[in-house]
């Protein structure tokens, strides 16, 4: 805790006054958001945990289904089965407002032909069925993961910021200025008494005189 160097004057009295208020207001509104942003990254924590796990089982259970559909097919019929997609994907790229922060928000757009599957039934078993099936369904959890992800991120670092600046309010500004006014209070008060210590010797001496 430091005074500011200032003339200690009624005029910077009042006008660090006004910056203390100023400070102090700022300062609750500035905590208040912060302890909303937390409360805010805690729910997208959430929900970044749970799709993670959900995500991580479907691949998981894709790869584990295409790995024993592939061992009963060759390279060749492999490749001819899965070279033509039946879906067509787009994504769209905007921005959300979470807190006067914009973080972006993924929309993943499917185009699905007729046919469910890509290729023929004759030689692909059903586990390459469930496998596809698998995949397509964790792909728009995977984008929303995506986005969750890097809300969150985002959402940490401006609650990192924000509690800097609480913190810089706290412990040095507000103290300083009322370090400063204490200091230009007691100043004051110190001339005023000055003062009227003169005047009271002045008003002795005159009175002698007559």
């Amino acid at each position: 805790m430091g005074r500011i160097n200032v003339n200690p004057t009624r005029m910077e009295l009042k006008k660090l006054k006004t910056r203390l208020a100023t400070a102090k207001r700022g300062h609750k509104l500035l905590k208040d958001k912060t302890d909303e942003m937390v409360r805010r990254f805690s729910i997208i924590i959430r929900e970044n945990k749970l799709l993670r796990e959900k995500v991580e089982q479907a691949i998981s259970s894709s790869l584990s289904q295409f790995a024993v559909a592939r061992s009963f097919m060759s390279r060749k019929d492999v490749g001819l089965n899965f070279a033509m997609p039946s879906t067509s994907l787009a994504l769209k790229c905007s921005t959300a407002n979470v807190m006067s922060l914009s973080v972006p928000k993924l929309d993943l757009q499917e185009n699905r032909s007729e046919d469910k599957f890509p290729y023929s039934f004759i030689g692909v078993t059903s586990e390459a069925d469930y496998s596809v099936e698998l995949l397509s369904g964790a792909l728009f959890d995977l984008v929303r993961l995506a986005e969750v992800e890097k809300t969150a991120n985002m959402l940490a670092d401006e609650i990192e910021k924000s509690k800097r600046r609480v913190n810089a309010l706290e412990h040095v500004m507000i103290p300083d200025l009322e370090e400063t006014i204490k200091y230009i209070t007691m100043k004051l008060e110190e001339n005023d008494r000055s003062s009227r210590t003169r005047l009271m010797k002045v008003k002795a001496m005159l009175e002698e005189r007559e």
